[in-house]
């Protein structure tokens, strides 16, 4: 099955989200969907899309943070799955994100497996109803 069947958004880091949300809504006229929280916004576009700008300063700094999130239903079976291919999830020294054996992120809005390509790009993909 893979995750070509799921919706797709990119996610970008930026060190301030005040700063951003004056460029994405000031400059780029995206209107913030109704999920916002201090650390994140999410910016509705077409065809059911979405783009994700999130607060993680050293990430923004490298270029190192998540460029884009799979919505799925059901994490354990596909993390599983994708395991099973050979594919390894990322576990991240930080206690806000406590992670199981399989590399499953337990956050406080919901939960979250990171893995990264050969080239080091990092993506998510994340439990939705």
């Amino acid at each position: 099955m893979g995750l070509s069947s799921y919706r797709l958004n990119p996610s970008i880091a930026v060190s301030d989200i005040s700063e951003a949300a004056q460029f994405y809504e000031g400059k780029l006229g995206l209107e913030p969907g109704p999920e916002q929280s201090d650390e994140s916004r999410i910016y509705p576009c077409g065809g059911g899309t979405a783009l994700h700008v999130y607060v993680s300063p050293t990430a923004a700094a490298s270029g190192d943070g998540t460029l884009a999130t799979w919505y799925v239903p059901d994490l354990d079976r596909l993390v599983d799955e994708l395991g099973a291919a050979g594919l390894a999830f990322e576990r991240y020294d930080d206690p806000a994100l406590k992670a199981d054996e399989r590399g499953i992120h337990e956050r406080d809005d919901g939960r979250v497996a990171w893995f990264s390509d050969p080239d080091g790009n990092t993506f998510a993909i994340e439990e939705a109803d």
